[in-house]
């Protein structure tokens, strides 16, 4: 294993002694006359970069250490990206303003976990066209996950009777979530609108899609040797609508929309789970909203309004059709000596990846950035989520729906550009995560719902 780990180094650190030598000779070349062998970017190029990080995972699978004791692991990625950006290519005249696309794939190696290993491919789209008082525009982001097709076995032993042990199995909600990511699995999400503008009113047609498709093994999770595997489903969220605008100054807008959405949630074969709750649903959601700049610094986005649902016969629902809160907003402050403050905020009714209940989603997120010089520059973060499981009545077996997890996020990074083609990044980031749940029955584990995690990385980036 120590050798493993040295040499899994020893490449990373080739990799980005490679790449420093890179920036050096770019400084060099800089310094020189320009020679008829240095190459220039073509304006069709958006981006073309390489990267390499060196990791620390403190928690693996986010365990709370009261059976399971917490893994770590040393972890080093490589990746690439190139973005293309076809506009330039076109006249100027030209009504499509935006048209890029990129790839990134990044491969991660964990020393000593080799089942953790993994190698993510990301594809990113992005289409922008406005002529005349018309304007489309759609964005999408899909994944592909190369991982593991076994997920994590929260389970100090498959004893049976007073011996057992598989109370890992009430961790937080949030715990599992790094590890599934790792696992093999497709995600891909799109935003798509078309807008007809007339003096200060507009109207807008709007569609989005989230998308989960788990590619894991399922498991009789009853029996040994599987007792306190995680079971993994697909989910998906997928709405279309209309938002009617009207311009209350230039920068301004007030909103009304509608959205007609599905969300979907796959149910376990009786062969792996004898609890056959699914909560699927159709919801129609009523929205109010703000957008634009009140203030040449600030820029606002805020949605907010009624989500009325209705459940199939199988959801773990006492009421089938429930009326819950939707809200999502965000806004970014650009303060003086290059500072900016971002804030976002979402609340919405979705669907576990572990199955059977829906649960009240909701995230709340700060970040502070101050390019201190034109080459180094500071990050801070924090963020709040939770996942309310109350929302439903299932309290069979482990009780899914006994259940309202917090998590909070506390991160500090920096970056240092020594070139305009060389970054050097590090950061921290704390996880710390709690059982909103008081008086929760011993039974249910509620100890086993706290866990910390920490994951500290360097990383070197050349930028060509």
């Amino acid at each position: 294993m120590q050798t493993t780990r040295i040499k899994t180094s020893l490449f990373v650190l080739s990799t980005a002694s490679a790449v420093f030598a890179l920036a050096c000779t770019g400084r060099a070349a800089g310094a020189a006359a320009t020679s008829s062998y240095d190459w220039i970017k073509p304006l069709w190029l958006g981006e073309l970069s390489l990267s390499a990080k060196e990791s620390y995972d403190d928690n693996l699978l986010g365990v709370s250490g009261k059976a399971l004791k917490p893994e770590s692991a040393w972890v080093s990625s490589l990746s690439f990206k190139a973005g293309l950006n076809f506009v330039p290519l076109l006249d100027k005249q030209n009504p499509l303003k935006t048209f890029t696309l990129a790839y990134q794939p990044e491969k991660f190696s964990y020393e000593g976990h080799t089942e953790e290993n993994y190698t993510s491919h990301k594809f990113n789209s992005v289409i922008a066209v406005k002529e005349d008082n018309m304007s489309f525009s759609f964005d999408n982001a899909f994944l592909y996950v190369d991982g593991n097709r076994e997920a994590p076995t929260y389970a100090l032993n498959q004893f049976a009777g007073a011996a057992a042990n598989q109370n890992d199995k009430f961790r937080n909600n949030y715990a599992h979530a790094p590890a599934r990511e790792r696992r093999d699995q497709i995600q891909d999400r799109y935003t798509a609108s078309l807008q007809y503008t007339s003096g200060s009113f507009f109207v807008r047609g709007v569609s989005s899609l989230t998308y989960f498709d788990l590619n894991t093994h399922f498991h009789n999770t009853g029996a040994a040797p599987y007792k306190g595997y995680q079971n993994y489903v697909d989910r998906y969220d997928i709405n279309g609508g209309v938002d009617f605008g009207y311009k209350v100054s230039p920068d301004v807008a007030l909103t009304l929309g509608i959205r007609d959405g599905y969300q979907y949630q796959e149910q376990f074969d009786v062969t792996f789970s004898g609890d056959q709750h699914a909560s699927s649903s159709h919801y129609l959601r009523f929205l109010a909203g703000i957008e634009g700049k009140p203030v040449k610094w600030l820029t606002v986005k805020l949605v907010l309004g009624p989500d009325d649902r209705k459940y199939n016969a199988s959801a773990a629902m006492a009421r089938l059709n429930t009326t819950r809160v939707f809200g999502e907003g965000s806004l970014t402050a650009a303060l003086p000596h290059n500072q900016t403050l971002a804030l976002t905020y979402k609340q919405w009714l979705f669907v576990g990846s572990t199955g059977l209940a829906p649960y009240d989603d909701i995230t709340f997120a700060c970040t502070y950035h101050w390019s201190a010089t034109k080459q180094l520059g500071f990050d801070l973060g924090f963020k709040y989520v939770e996942a309310n499981y109350t929302v439903g009545n299932d309290l069979a077996g482990s009780a899914p729906a006994l259940r309202d997890d917090l998590d909070y996020f506390y991160s500090v990074g920096a970056t240092y550009a020594f070139t305009s083609h060389v970054i050097l990044s590090a950061g921290f980031v704390y996880e710390d995560g709690k059982n909103g749940l008081d008086g929760l029955a011993a039974i249910f584990g509620p100890a086993y719902r706290e866990f910390q995690h920490g994951l500290t990385t360097l990383g070197i980036q050349y930028k060509f």
